[in-house]
């Protein structure tokens, strides 16, 4: 097997990285030895290395977002913003350490004091996607130093140039290099990372299926913390709303924003037959103008490529199979260039298919599910494994409570994309999109366990109840001694 790795632009098949897979048992050894001083440093000191990682990352923004985009083949803009999500995201999590993890202690006369305090977990492996190469990952790196673990971060296959270009700016901020290292490799390096001994805790973003093998593999070793963070079948419900222009904008967005590689991407377009007439046709105008191109044209494109050309097949493939079992073609994806994997948006009405696909598709095909009314557009939007994202466009406030108390999934949304959210707020799904440790601001929760206290300078204690007379002592005559 080689040990060469090599990554290329989505958008021109050129070479942009070559590189080697990493040595895991040096990787370790290096994380090992740095693993105790590095949590004996104290909260600030570590919070102020996460700053100045954060002015590295501002310094390099250009580049980085250059890189960025040639490698997954998204519009510069859109790297642009991945490239602020990561200097962003430290302050976020300083924020939310203090927060989450933050120090208690309670005084008790003569019992003492009681102290609640955080201590990391150790070695954390860090598993990154391609879709969001910089700030997903870092999304778990920086609260995991922040709380005191070291970290070795495996970057995709795929997007090998960018995982190291992000650890190599964490080294210029002097964050020591034992702390957090790159460890190039595919599947098995990722496989072996995940079972290595010396690894504390896993935190992962990816696909379901591949999380859920990881649950499997640590299922029986409960001594490692596990963060899932996974994928969706996310739907997106319009009812009754004068505001059809703005509804189709907000679904485009949803449904085609990185070209549909956005795990809170709209899968299904759930519509009540009341407004479909008006928004279907809004939303497939607007999808034929948007732009799809490459990363650095102009005018800017809505959208680039998919990551490679084995998925631009493989969502060809997903939407013959979809016309095939009695869907309908409104808008049909095509793939204007074979030698390389853009894709146009594609929308199938798939009300008559009986027993739809529940999976991601993970690309630019929007599924349209026609309904008779809400209850029935509930019942569909919760009509899958999944539970990560869903949005509501239209209806009224009490419509929304109601869809917010009926949605089955980690975030929901009203009049808003099913991406897009917040990193000061909690990010996770149920079902099969997550394992209930939600990333973003809650990502301190897993980076460090809980610690319970009672304290007393000095030893003070008795017992009251339970003990037998003591025996005294008796006096011997000093003649016994003679």
């Amino acid at each position: 097997m080689s040990d060469k790795m090599i990554s290329t632009e989505p958008a021109t098949g050129n070479q942009i990285w070559r590189g080697k897979v990493g040595n895991i048992d040096k990787v370790m050894e290096r994380a090992l030895a740095a693993k105790r001083d590095w949590a004996r440093q104290s909260a600030a000191v570590r919070m102020e290395f996460m700053r100045r990682f954060a002015n590295q990352v501002l310094k390099h923004a250009e580049p980085f977002a250059e890189l960025i985009a040639r490698e997954t083949g998204k519009p510069l803009w859109e790297a642009r913003t991945e490239v602020e999500a990561v200097k962003n995201k430290v302050e976020i999590s300083i924020k939310a350490y203090a927060e989450r993890t933050g120090q208690k202690k309670l005084d008790s006369a003569l019992q003492g004091s009681s102290a609640l305090r955080h201590k990391p977990h150790g070695l954390m492996a860090v598993l990154g996607p391609y879709n969001f190469p910089a700030h997903l990952p870092n999304g778990h790196i920086v609260p995991a130093l922040i709380a005191g673990n070291v970290v070795v971060f495996k970057p995709s296959e795929k997007t090998p140039a960018v995982g190291e270009f992000l650890t190599k700016l964490f080294h210029e901020a002097e964050v020591p290099e034992g702390v957090i290292q790159c460890l190039h490799g595919g599947p098995d390096m990722g496989k072996a990372l995940v079972a290595h001994e010396a690894v504390d805790g896993v935190l992962f973003t990816g696909s379901a299926p591949a999380g859920i093998a990881i649950n499997k593999k640590l299922a029986g070793n409960p001594a490692k913390i596990v963060a899932l963070e996974m994928g969706g079948n996310n739907p997106i419900v319009v009812i009754d709303t004068p505001k059809i222009e703005d509804a189709a904008v907000t679904i485009i967005q949803s449904a085609y924003t990185t070209a549909g590689q956005r795990c809170t991407a709209a899968r299904r377009l759930i519509v009540l037959d009341s407004v479909y007439d008006e928004i279907v046709p809004a939303v497939k105008n607007l999808a034929e103008r948007l732009i799809v191109d490459e990363p650095f044209a102009e005018p800017q494109p809505f959208m680039g490529t998919v990551i490679d050309n084995a998925t631009a097949e493989m969502m060809m493939e997903s939407q013959e199979a979809l016309l095939a079992h009695g869907g309908e073609a409104i808008l049909k994806m095509t793939r204007p260039k074979e030698d390389l994997p853009f894709l146009t948006p594609g929308i199938i009405e798939t009300t008559a298919i009986e027993d739809r696909p529940d999976v991601e598709l993970f690309g630019p095909l929007l599924q349209v599910i026609r309904v008779k009314d809400f209850d029935e557009a509930i019942a569909e939007a919760n009509n899958t494994r999944y539970g990560l994202s869903a949005s509501l466009v239209g209806g009224k406030p009490d419509d929304f409570e109601h869809f917010w108390s009926e949605a089955r999934a980690g975030i929901v949304n009203w009049n808003r994309p099913t991406n897009g959210a917040s990193s000061g707020a909690p990010f996770g799904g149920i079902g099969l999109s997550g394992n209930h440790r939600p990333a973003a601001y809650y990502a301190a929760d897993y980076c460090a366990y809980p610690v319970a206290s009672t304290e007393v300078e000095q030893p003070r204690a008795s017992i009251g109840v339970g003990l037998k007379d003591a025996v005294k002592p008796t006096r011997k005559s000093k003649d016994a001694h003679k």
